[in-house]
């Protein structure tokens, strides 16, 4: 099954607590991880893939703290398509792609530098990590980061981040860092276009 997630931003001291821009109800680093792994993990089995839409981590030290990146997201099950976000590097990209701990017998992470197109259940998905304007269209979808805790007012724009407005129309409550489902995004669309038609009809 394929999963979606964006704006983990793993070991970003500066997000923790309530904000308006990216909440993380956490007291420490390192209590965030552990929630936010398991509820990975929760869901995730070794047999999925899971589509990262950008901005892996902020680790403090950069360059010098991609080794205890990698450390982290190798505890993660699953396939990872990391889709470039603003805050991922082409150098951190070579990193895991170097030193890539492998799953099942094969390489256990794969590189998009703007995005990706998948196609499933009738629809067409484009992964990309700042939302794209689609335009009028029937079948096609955009799944994006990058905003944080806003969202784009157009039904086809999904925000799938850890901490999207959009996850509030999926079943609650929700561990924190619990990557969308396919099988959710349906769902996820449905109610996000009868919550904007209520606000056009000033409901």
């Amino acid at each position: 099954m394929n999963f979606f997630t964006a704006d983990t931003h793993f070991f970003h001291e500066a997000l923790l607590g309530e904000n308006d821009f990216a909440p993380r109800p956490f007291e420490t680093i390192e209590k965030m991880h552990q929630v936010m792994i398991a509820s990975w993990n929760h869901v995730v089995t070794d047999h999925d893939t899971v589509y990262h839409l950008g901005d892996v981590a902020m680790h403090p030290a950069y360059e010098k703290g991609f080794p205890e990146v990698l450390a982290l997201i190798d505890q993660l099950q699953g396939k990872i398509v990391f889709i470039k976000g603003n805050h991922d590097t082409r150098s951190f990209f070579r990193y895991l792609k170097n030193n890539d701990p492998g799953l099942l017998g094969k390489p256990k992470f794969a590189f998009e530098d703007v995005g990706a197109l998948i196609k499933f259940d009738h629809q067409q998905f484009l992964l990309t990590h700042y939302p794209m304007l689609l335009g009028i269209t029937k079948n096609s979808r955009n799944l994006h980061g990058h905003i944080h805790h806003y969202s784009v007012p157009i039904a086809e724009n999904l925000n799938v981040g850890v901490d999207a407005p959009e996850l509030n129309f999926l079943t609650q409550p929700r561990p924190f860092g619990q990557p969308i489902s396919e099988n959710e995004l349906t769902l996820l669309y449905q109610r996000k276009s009868e919550e904007l038609a209520k606000l056009s009809h000033g409901e």
